[in-house]
């Protein structure tokens, strides 16, 4: 399955959201016109699929690493910025 253009405008965010002015949420609603709920619950799914990696393999890891992260603090009882 292609990716669609929203998905390629997800994954070139999360590579530049740093840029822009103000906070995260605020940037994704204006320039993706998403909640933050609904932005992170795409870039979840999109993250899984072998296209975004092919289309970028730097931020797919990235989130992936972060993902695998969180959960094994949940699953550890701990927070995932909390020292082992």
């Amino acid at each position: 399955m292609a990716l669609s253009s929203r998905d390629t405008q997800i994954l070139d965010f999360e590579r530049t959201w740093w840029t822009s002015a103000g906070s995260k949420r605020v940037a994704i609603r204006r320039q993706l016109g998403l909640s933050s709920t609904r932005y992170y619950q795409v870039l979840h799914a999109l993250i899984d699929s072998p296209e975004a990696m092919a289309y970028d393999p730097l931020v797919v890891t990235r989130w992936r690493r972060r993902r695998m992260v969180n959960r094994r603090a949940r699953f550890e009882g701990r927070s995932a910025g909390s020292p082992r």
